[in-house]
């Protein structure tokens, strides 16, 4: 059984109700696995109950309330350590900004000397949302020369996903490629990001280019050289 299928059963098995244990049992998978799968799927109030008047289940009901327990500890954590940050680190000046935007760059972007295309894609709305303010506050980029490419599967909706996109960047179809269709379908892989294929942002500025990878190996060389 190929790890997409077990995962789609395991998701399956959740929504009629049944514990991580008794998943685990059934699908004889790891519990960090099940955790990672399942999180977004709590068993209901009415589930939970059902649980609690069977004598047989009440032990694995009280399993499920110790993980829902633990789940809303773990996130009143990260939502006081957010805050926390928040008030540490922003606002962030504009010299900040740009050693932000190389970092994401150098760990993201595309870094082949040859061409002259600054580009980074990402399936994640939030990274690309910072790239594209990098863009056009900190490196003065005009908005209308930023083009849009997007990677889709085979079974998704293009019209759609550019259309979301578009309106999450806040720009026009126009300025969007021509999308890159991968042969497979969404539904054949495991861990399937935010659901809305793979952005990228695409700039043609050699100067440019050449500054933000030299950038990185001056700062990449000065600090290995500290080792």
């Amino acid at each position: 059984m190929t790890r997409v299928l077990k995962r789609q059963q395991a998701i399956a098995l959740r929504k009629e109700g049944k514990t991580y244990t008794e998943i685990r049992s059934l699908l004889k998978l790891p519990k960090s696995t099940l955790s990672d799968w399942l999180g977004k799927f709590p068993l209901t109030e009415a589930q939970l109950k059902i649980l609690d008047s069977n004598k047989k289940n009440r032990k694995l009901g009280a399993i499920e309330k110790t993980i829902i327990t633990k789940k809303k500890k773990r996130n009143l954590r990260l939502q006081e350590t957010y805050f926390q940050k928040k008030k540490e680190l922003i606002p962030l000046n504009k010299k900040e900004l740009y050693f932000a935007g190389l970092f994401l760059y150098w760990g993201e972007g595309n870094k082949r000397l040859t061409g002259g295309q600054v580009s980074l894609n990402n399936t994640d709305p939030a990274v690309i949302k910072f790239y594209l303010f990098w863009l056009r506050n900190i490196l003065r980029i005009p908005v209308q020369k930023i083009k849009v490419y997007i990677h889709l599967y085979s079974d998704m909706n293009i019209n759609k996903e550019r259309t979301y996109w578009s309106k999450e960047l806040k720009l026009p179809l126009e300025q969007f490629m021509n999308p890159y269709i991968k042969k497979s379908k969404r539904e054949e892989i495991d861990q399937k990001g935010y659901g809305h294929g793979t952005c990228g942002l695409v700039v043609n500025n050699t100067v440019l280019k050449e500054e933000i990878l030299m950038g990185i190996k001056a700062i990449a060389d000065h600090y290995a050289g500290k080792l």
